[in-house]
């Protein structure tokens, strides 16, 4: 009996400790203030770009690139100033369907070109070139370049969060936002069956910045 009341009074003890370890808010918040400004680089781990199709006219279906890599240049003081220059490497795409993905980097048949990205893909790159701000959103216009040819894309993005990782995860200062934006893929030469899976490619974003 006086071992099970000492495993119990241990057991309560620990589960005190932890509780008082264990942070009583996010880290992240909604306050603007959070963001001190410089430059960010890209969390690769958690910034994500889905890309979504009409299939058929039955469902939309949808796949993910990651390991997005770059920079963002921001000053909370003029929000307009901002530059984001990141990279998507395109090789790493993934989808739900395993024959899918295989589809999207099928290597081309002798004389003919890709039906999708091909063997081993470039990277695409967006690269802004005007931020218009609007309160916590912003407008932000830019080139992307994708399957070797380079078109203007513009990006509606809000802000989502910022704040310092507890210093046991590093510490670091985050920045994250949200983005949606639409593209074309046959002007970017991705046009395989067009139109039973839909020309209009729509794009969300979730990108996640740290220094």
């Amino acid at each position: 009996m006086r071992i099970a009341h000492a495993f119990l009074l241990s057991t309560l003890l620990t589960g005190a400790v932890v509780a008082q370890q264990a942070p009583s808010s996010l880290p992240g918040t909604k306050n603007v203030a959070a963001i001190s400004g410089g430059t960010y680089t890209a969390d690769a781990g958690h910034t994500l770009v889905e890309w979504t199709v009409d299939h058929f006219g039955f469902t939309p279906y949808f796949g993910l690139f990651g390991n997005v890599t770059g920079t963002l240049m921001l000053d909370p003081n003029n929000p307009a100033a901002a530059k984001v220059d990141v990279t998507i490497p395109v090789a790493d795409v993934t989808t739900a369907s395993a024959g899918l993905t295989k589809h999207l980097l099928k290597p081309a048949e002798d004389g003919k070109k890709a039906d999708f990205f091909g063997a081993s893909p470039a990277a695409a790159r967006f690269v802004s070139t005007k931020v218009t701000p609007n309160g916590q959103n912003a407008k932000i216009d830019g080139n992307l370049t994708l399957n070797g040819v380079t078109r203007p894309v513009t990006l509606n993005a809000s802000f989502y969060g910022a704040g310092k990782m507890p210093a046991q995860m590093g510490g670091k200062e985050n920045v994250g936002f949200t983005a949606t934006g639409t593209i074309r893929r046959s002007e970017f030469n991705v046009g395989y069956a067009i139109p039973m899976v839909s020309d209009e490619v729509k794009l969300k974003i979730m990108a996640a910045f740290q220094k």
